[in-house]
């Protein structure tokens, strides 16, 4: 980056046969090795797909602290212009992750020459969308012990059903696995502002979201999503009934890996799962009841 900072790359795919390209954002405490299976899906279908270890993730410096919301909007900007100018010519489609996809959001009034956004289970769990309890002590941690690291253990969450990934991604040491109050506060403040970013009309977007995720809750998700639709009313919306946070990790994944890669060569084609659903549809309704 501009500031000498060294952010890891990964790429899949030939660059000579390649007709697209994607740049891919992984969740948090993730690193750029979440994207090893939509690279290899994706470069096999002449598409190059590189992903990036986040600045403050996998084996970048200081990892584990927080390097600012708007710090990883300019990297992520930096390496779009970066790879545009690698790759002359190549239509760019952007995939975000949880986190990643709240980056790509808090980004996206500031993109341009983009073919498309793609959001698999976009952080969106805005503060409004919390119970009063969880950001009045997220809050009083943030100030008193923002050093103090917390384990997800014991609280029964899940965020696939596919147990032999679930293990080795356990065991992986480019994981973080013990998390600094003081990201969680970061994390929340980019949520905060990707929740209340849509991106410019004229960027297809395409959603992704399973019906079982228990990281970012159904309320915040269909939240935002009405948010999002009365300002884009094209977006389009893939819902996985056995779709769990993790989608193209997950035991259905390779339905997911099928839509994005329709997707990203045609953006106005049918998705090949067939989980795409409109926007005022049945099964969107009883995923978000108004009340």
């Amino acid at each position: 980056m501009e500031d000498g900072y060294r952010l890891p790359l990964r790429r899949w795919g030939d660059p000579s046969r390649a007709r697209a390209l994607v740049l891919a954002l992984h969740g948090f405490n993730d690193y750029g090795n979440a994207f090893a299976g939509l690279g290899d899906y994706l470069g096999a279908q002449s598409v190059l797909v590189y992903a990036v270890d986040q600045r403050g993730f996998g084996t970048t410096a200081q990892r584990g602290r927080w390097p600012g919301e708007e710090r990883l909007v300019a990297d992520l900007l930096a390496l779009v212009d970066l790879l545009r100018e690698r790759h002359p010519g190549l239509p760019i489609t952007l995939v975000g992750e949880s986190m990643g996809g709240a980056v790509l959001l808090a980004a996206s009034p500031r993109l341009r020459d983009v073919q498309g956004l793609v959001l698999i289970a976009p952080a969106v769990w805005s503060r409004d969308t919390m119970p009063g309890y969880q950001r009045l002590a997220l809050a009083a941690a943030a100030r008193t012990l923002p050093g103090l690291e917390l384990t997800g253990r014991g609280l029964g969450i899940r965020p696939t059903d596919n147990d032999p990934f679930w293990r080795a991604y356990s065991a992986d040491p480019l994981v973080i696995k013990a998390t600094r109050v003081d990201a969680l506060w970061g994390v929340t403040n980019l949520m905060d502002l990707a929740a209340r970013t849509s991106p410019p009309p004229d960027i297809p977007l395409l959603l992704l979201y399973g019906e079982r995720d228990q990281i970012i809750p159904k309320g915040a998700f269909c939240t935002w999503l009405r948010r999002v639709d009365d300002q884009q009313p094209g977006v389009r919306l893939a819902l996985y009934g056995k779709g769990w946070h993790m989608l193209t990790r997950d035991r259905q994944g390779a339905w997911v890996l099928a839509d994005i890669a329709a997707w990203v060569q045609d953006p106005a084609g049918t998705l090949p799962s067939g989980q795409e659903t409109a926007i005022d549809g049945g099964r969107l309704k009883d995923l978000c009841p108004k009340g």
